[in-house]
């Protein structure tokens, strides 16, 4: 009997093993012991599952996962984790520590390869080009829905998502872009606005059909964490002084997750119009429902609710309310 109890144990064990199919051999530079956590992306953050304990700098994980995917690997969850795109090859990684681990190196990787080729050489790349150069390749179908998405108008996006091979529109990129490009259409210019209530630093709700009626409102979407979007608000601040009394206000909606640094960077960047917010990061309710891909970004509705502009920045924002407000 006990024999028979040693055959199941050793024929789950095979089995488990052989039932892996996502496989990392890798070192941790300037790390000898601690843990190395394992993420997948998922709209644009990065959730564990699962995690190896570093000795002597090495670490392994053989785990059942969806491929091919995009992961993250990184010993400490508060800080970015390094994107390594994976299929079923084995692959061998040295993960840097440093800022960003832009020194870490990833061997058996096929599609981090292409990734890295195309990271190399985006400025110059022709997102349609790039996807009939690679059409079954999960990294066209991640670039098209990072890098292009929020550039591109909904038949440009249906165009684009039309020449990748039809194993790629199940992932969630595709899913994603396809209901963006009919967002899009709900909310491009000469459109109602879609109504939205979210809540103030001090939880008090605010409609955004409660500030119409006025004049211009600015629907403002950026978050403490957004470099580009603290460099952008100086210009929005001046615009607002500039036509606050002939009939413009702005609406704050932010991306953050920490209401501290929210706090904060309202009152360090000189923010002084209303703030709302559900710090639910990418899927905050307001950006979903305007198809918000990239901040900062903006929408500039007269008092009607009718959407006049979108993502208007720096002397454009100027120019545009003078042409209104004159």
């Amino acid at each position: 009997m006990r024999k028979i109890f040693i055959v199941i144990i050793a024929g789950m064990a095979a089995f488990s093993c052989t039932n892996n199919n996502l496989f990392i051999d890798g070192t941790v530079e300037g790390l000898e012991s601690g843990t190395v956590y394992l993420q997948k992306f998922v709209n644009k953050k990065y959730i564990t599952i699962d995690s190896a304990k570093v000795n002597d700098g090495k670490f392994k994980f053989a785990a059942r996962a969806e491929l091919p995917e995009i992961y993250g690997l990184t010993p400490d969850t508060l800080r970015g984790a390094y994107m390594l795109f994976l299929d079923e090859s084995p692959v061998k990684v040295a993960l840097d520590t440093s800022r960003y681990a832009r020194g870490t190196r990833v061997r058996g990787s096929a599609l981090q390869d292409l990734f890295m080729e195309y990271q190399a050489s985006s400025d110059e790349v022709d997102i349609s080009e790039f996807i009939r150069a690679h059409p079954a390749s999960l990294v066209s179908a991640y670039v098209l829905y990072r890098n292009y998405a929020y550039r591109l108008t909904p038949d440009e996006i249906r165009a684009n998502v039309a020449l990748l091979d039809s194993s790629l529109w199940s992932t969630q990129y595709v899913k994603v872009l396809e209901a963006l490009a009919v967002t899009m259409e709900a909310v491009s210019v000469g459109k109602q606005a879609p109504d939205f209530t979210l809540e103030t630093p001090e939880g008090s709700p605010v409609k955004l059909s409660d500030k119409l009626g006025r004049g211009l409102v600015l629907v403002d979407f950026w978050a403490a964490w957004c470099g580009p979007c603290r460099a952008e608000n100086p210009n929005v601040v001046a615009a607002y002084r500039k036509f606050k009394d002939k009939g413009f206000d702005v609406l704050g909606v932010s991306l953050d997750f920490d209401k501290d640094a929210w706090l904060k960077a309202i009152e360090k960047d000189s923010l002084t119009w209303t703030h709302i917010s559900d710090l639910k990061y990418w899927e905050n309710s307001a950006a979903t429902l305007y198809g918000i891909r990239a901040i900062p970004a903006n929408v500039l509705l007269d008092k009607e609710g009718v959407i006049i502009a979108k993502n208007l920045r720096g002397e454009a924002l100027v120019a545009k309310l003078e042409e209104y407000l004159k």
